[in-house]
């Protein structure tokens, strides 16, 4: 290796040999990519981020994103050798049940870890989403003289993020909004599980990045650390595009019969391979987890340099303070994720309407109504704002050179746009990312780790429906809504009407520790007279009494979204007829299912078992609110839809008041007949 001392090469081989004997004793991971890898974290640790390790969260810290998260044990070595809370024990644990080196990295797990990441690609789009973040924080808070924002964002990827769709998307992206705070540097070894790289791969990845408008450089030898450094100095000092470096590095770096081999991808070296690898790297090969005694002084030095770090902002910050008060406050206020006070005060309320609008209709209304009261919520559509109505009215557009715009034009990208406003989410700021429901299979797995990482992006999704009509079975979601609701923590909501939705941004806004599907209506719908019926307000609990009969009711009618004003009608058909019936609105199933079991038993008695659930999509999951096919009638569409006006699929697919009426009068009878049977009159 050139420009490298023996220093340097000391603490490459303690991440390398950590990484292997992680690896090995867990007797599962990814040895091979920490092995090849060592020399770039190294060189970015030691020589190029600003962080500290006593206060990773610290605001204006570099982030470091390790999009080939089947790596974590580079990671995890790199952290520990740099002081931050990840000790060696916790090493020695790596991949063990409530300990801090999980398989791969998870944010809010390991102190320094950023995004989770493993998914490939995943953290490539985040780092894109952390890049236009920082781009808007440097806008909106820094005045001359006063800069409290100005960090950069670096990324390792892999040769299979290389081959996800969604790095193209994202890098597609980083390259057009000149992103130059962005440097990606991937990981060239050309080997996968599978055996080369040049089995299924075999572009010119360089000259694709530089067709995306990206400053492209190539480091022929990772070990070369002169070579590598200057080429991060040379990505850090570039203007008006992102950088990416091309590292040629070999996998399980060192190992004397199986460098550069598949099987070190994703499986342990073995004892006697690590034990010749260490050999080969003069270190003791009976030795395990060694920490040679003059890591110790460094991890100090590292520790010392970060405080002054965060010390010399916090120095600035203080003036920052002294002269822009009402800045630094919103700034304090979005790192810990507070509202503005009376951040709600300016909620419309939508009058009584037989015609109202569609959910989409009022839901930009609201949008437009917070937006002013919280500067920091920012985001966009794939390509659909008009259809979508997301647009923040008198807002800019964020573009390169134009940082400060707060309506992003994702394009026709929406996996990357989920990672993105993950990202954006991450460095705290509250995003918003569109489409159509149908859609929101193109961006789950962005939806799912935002869940896993307890992050409250807002995904707006419109053309809930075989409302759609027209555009078809293609365009019509069926079973979207039931996938959404199978993902762990996250609330999806369909509003039945325009008041309802108002109150739920009253549960959106506030949130800290869980993502938002927000499911609209093309369509018009009712806005629903509450001088008749109850408040909309109720929809906070998630499900809610909306229509009552004076006596206990004989069936309760249970439905979301544009299906609540069939079950209305039903009730008063059903009422004329002198049958009790209940209407329970329920714009959130997990919202409601975190109630205490008094609300939910109160709203959904268990002595009254004859129910109707009514909803335009997938009777999936409903069971639990209607019992089985013995009590109760789900009125669902389990088959794709059709091209027709909504108006006449409605009534094809049994989405009317008659269809509820009958329904309810079917599960009646069934009941009495059951409690016939149970008496043995």
């Amino acid at each position: 290796m050139s420009s490298v001392t023996p220093f340097d090469t000391l603490v490459i081989n303690t991440i390398r040999t950590l990484s292997m004997d992680a690896v090995q004793k867990a007797n599962s991971g990814h040895p091979g990519a920490p092995m090849g890898l060592a020399p770039v974290a190294y060189v970015l640790w030691d020589r190029f981020l600003r962080y500290n390790p006593s206060n990773p969260d610290w605001p204006n810290r570099d982030r470091f994103v390790l999009s080939a998260g089947h790596a974590s044990m580079l990671l995890y070595s790199i952290l520990h050798i740099s002081g931050y809370d990840v000790s060696l024990d916790d090493i020695q644990n790596f991949r063990q049940l409530d300990r801090k080196c999980a398989g791969h990295p998870e944010f809010g797990l390991t102190p320094g870890v950023e995004t989770t990441t493993g998914p490939l690609g995943q953290g490539a789009a985040n780092s894109v989403g952390m890049a236009i973040a920082e781009k808007w924080l440097e806008e909106y808070y820094n005045r001359d003289s006063h800069r409290i924002i100005d960090y950069n964002i670096f990324a390792v990827l892999g040769d299979g993020c290389m081959m996800e769709g969604i790095t193209g998307e994202a890098a597609s992206l980083a390259g057009h909004l000149g992103l130059d705070n962005l440097i990606w540097i991937y990981d060239s070894n050309r080997v996968t599980i599978e055996g080369a790289t040049d089995l299924a791969f075999s572009e010119d990845v360089a000259a694709r990045f530089k067709a995306y408008n990206w400053h492209v450089q190539n480091v022929a030898d990772v070990n070369d650390l002169g070579s590598l450094s200057r080429a991060i100095d040379t990505a850090v000092g570039k203007k008006q595009r992102p950088s990416l470096i091309v590292v040629r590095s070999h996998i399980a770096y060192g190992s004397p019969n199986k460098q550069d081999d598949a099987s070190t991808h994703g499986a342990p070296l073995g004892e006697d391979e690590v034990a010749a690898t260490k050999q080969a790297y003069g270190w003791d090969p009976a030795e395990r987890f060694h920490i040679p005694p003059e890591i110790g002084p460094y991890r100090d030095k590292l520790i010392a340099r970060g405080a002054e770090n965060e010390e010399h902002w916090s120095q600035k910050f203080a003036e920052y303070k002294r002269a822009f008060p009402d800045l630094a406050d919103a700034f304090e206020k979005m790192q810990t994720r507070q509202l503005p006070d009376n951040w709600a005060s300016s909620l419309p309320e939508f009058p009584a309407n037989p015609k109202g609008p569609a959910t989409r209709q009022s839901n930009g209304k609201i949008l437009n109504a917070v937006a002013p009261q919280v500067p920091w919520l920012i985001g966009g559509s794939a390509d659909l704002a008009p259809s979508n109505m997301t647009y923040i009215d008198g807002a800019e557009d964020l573009q390169a050179g134009q940082f400060s715009g707060r309506n992003i034009h994702f394009g026709i990208r929406e996996h990357a746009m989920g990672a993105i406003v993950n990202g954006m989410c991450l460095s705290r700021l509250r995003p918003y990312a569109a489409t159509f429901l149908v859609f929101s299979d193109y961006m789950r797995p962005a939806i799912r780790l935002a869940a896993m990482m307890e992050q409250p992006v807002i995904y707006i999704f419109t053309h809930d429906s075989i409302g759609v009509g027209e555009d078809g079975p293609t365009h019509q979601p069926i079973e979207q809504l039931a996938a959404l609701r199978a993902i762990p923590n996250l609330d999806v909501i369909r509003p039945a009407d325009s008041n309802e939705l108002a109150a739920l941004w009253k549960h959106i806004m506030p949130l800290k520790d869980r993502p938002v599907a927000l499911v609209l209506s093309r369509q018009s719908l009712p806005t629903i007279d509450r001088s008749r019926y109850f408040s909309a307000d109720g929809a906070l609990r998630g499900g809610y009494i909306l229509a009552d009969a004076e006596e206990t009711p004989e069936v309760i009618l249970i439905g979301t979204g544009s299906e609540i004003q069939h079950c209305l009608a039903a009730f008063e058909l059903l009422a004329k007829d002198g049958i009790r019936a209940r209407v329970v609105s329920m714009p959130c199933w997990s919202l409601f299912e975190r109630q205490d079991h008094g609300y939910c038993e109160e709203v959904l008695p268990k002595s009254v078992r004859a129910r109707v659930a009514v909803e335009a999509g997938s009777s999936f999951g409903w069971s639990r609110f209607v019992g089985g096919g013995e009590t109760g009638i789900i009125i669902g569409l389990d088959r794709f839809g059709a091209s027709a006006p909504a108006g006449q699929l409605m009534k094809e697919f049994r989405f009317t008041a008659e269809s509820v009426v009958q329904a309810a009068r079917a599960v009646i009878a069934r009941q009495k007949e059951q409690l016939l049977n149970s008496t043995g009159d």
